[in-house]
């Protein structure tokens, strides 16, 4: 007989959702490196963006999880304790060091992009002249910014010039490595001197890895379909993550379940087969208001946060001003289980203030007294992190209606 699939309702998908998103709850100690290492490890990894326009996307996303982070304390742990490595998943982001070795197919299939147009044109004619005088220097030097060349690009690509082309060219194919940021410029220098040797020298098999990424995925989601599974640290391709749920539904290894949506739609997924108790152990959804970062790993998947939470988000950085619905660098506002609203902020440091630029409620939200309380602590508590002393939101919060 065949078993049935187990029905997963909304509340439920949320709360497992959130709780595996590090969201269920939040800490307001200040975090040891232990901590912080635990909760960038049960995160998966941390997404670095250099936006800056309330705070940068890495400490954002850490202190929604927890009030009493501290910047210094990421440093710490990616150039003193090297226990972070910097390198690409979706984008560029700090990952745990004991995941390096499944890069490595990473850096393979990074070797061949050299003779793509984007890279030939600013490396030049000669690009093993180039690599070599910059490997040279690194290895005589040390750590190294793209400043240390005089040959900046122009133009497009990030105005990359030969010698930042062939730095990120061995920095991708995994001979160097990211060591620390300099405000948020790269420092880079040899792997071998950063990348502890028996990672470096780890050679992972692609079913391996596959294997690998799959599964640390469905851990760290709760539940997923076989494109999110590939899409979490975009390693594997779509086919090979459902050649891998086919072959583990075979084996047992995992069961098909139907996640409901926001909407009372239902969507097959995979999960674990202990995912019942999974979801009678998940935290509860923390109550109070909180801030997210635009970049924040829980509305990455911006199709799953609609589904999930009737959420429709989309970051308008790159859309021209006058076509933008909301704004510029818009927070969306998480309370409890939902989503609550959005608010257009900058951080205005040469006077100590945090602008609300807008604020939009989502429908049938209604900002009473005890709502209205929560999200001026939120936002005095942001406004702490990024060192204003002055939040201009009142005429705002007066007016704001769903």
């Amino acid at each position: 007989m065949t078993k049935a699939i187990l029905e997963i309702d909304n509340a439920s998908a949320r709360a497992l959702f959130l709780d595996r998103h590090a969201l269920a709850t939040r800490s307001t100690h200040v975090l040891s490196e232990a901590e912080l290492h635990a909760l960038i490890h049960k995160l998966g990894f941390v997404q670095l963006d250099s936006v800056n326009a309330v705070e940068r996307a890495h400490h954002m996303i850490l202190f929604s999880r927890g009030a009493g982070y501290q910047r210094e304390l990421l440093h710490t742990l990616h150039h003193d304790q090297r226990s972070l490595f910097e390198h690409w998943t979706h984008d560029a982001s700090l990952i745990p060091m004991e995941f390096y070795p499944h890069w490595h197919h990473r850096f393979t299939a990074a070797k061949a992009r050299l003779k793509h147009p984007n890279w030939s044109s600013r490396i030049g004619d000669d690009p093993a002249k180039v690599i070599s005088r910059v490997r040279t220097h690194i290895r005589k030097h040390g750590e190294t910014l793209a400043r240390a060349f005089d040959d900046k690009g122009g133009g497009g690509w990030w105005g990359w010039g030969p010698s930042k082309t062939a730095l990120e060219h061995l920095w991708r194919t995994g001979e160097l490595a990211i060591v620390r940021r300099d405000g948020f410029e790269k420092v880079y220098d040899l792997s071998a001197r950063v990348i502890p040797d028996d990672l470096r020298e780890a050679r992972p098999t692609r079913k391996q890895t596959i294997d690998w990424a799959a599964h640390t995925a469905l851990t760290r989601l709760g539940f997923a379909t076989h494109q999110e599974l590939a899409a979490f640290f975009a390693l594997i391709s779509i086919a090979e993550a459902k050649a891998w749920a086919a072959a583990a539904l075979k084996r047992g290894d995992i069961v098909e379940v139907a996640v409901t949506g926001d909407d009372g739609s239902s969507k097959p997924a995979f999960a674990f087969p202990g995912i019942e108790a999974e979801l009678a152990a998940a935290n509860a959804p923390h109550r109070e208001v909180r801030f997210l970062s635009p970049f924040d790993p829980a509305i990455r998947d911006r199709k799953r946060t609609l589904r999930l939470f009737g959420f429709d988000y989309t970051i308008e950085i790159f859309v021209p001003e006058r076509k933008r619905k909301y704004g510029y660098y818009v927070l969306p506002i998480m309370e409890g289980d939902r989503f609550i609203g959005r608010a257009d902020m900058k951080a205005h440091r040469s006077d100590d203030r945090l602008e609300i630029k807008g604020l939009w409620l989502e429908k049938g939200i209604k900002l009473d007294k005890a709502r209205k309380q929560s999200l001026e602590t939120a936002l005095a508590e942001l406004g702490q992190f990024t060192g204003a002393t002055r939040i201009d939101a009142g005429a705002l919060l007066r007016r704001a209606k769903a």
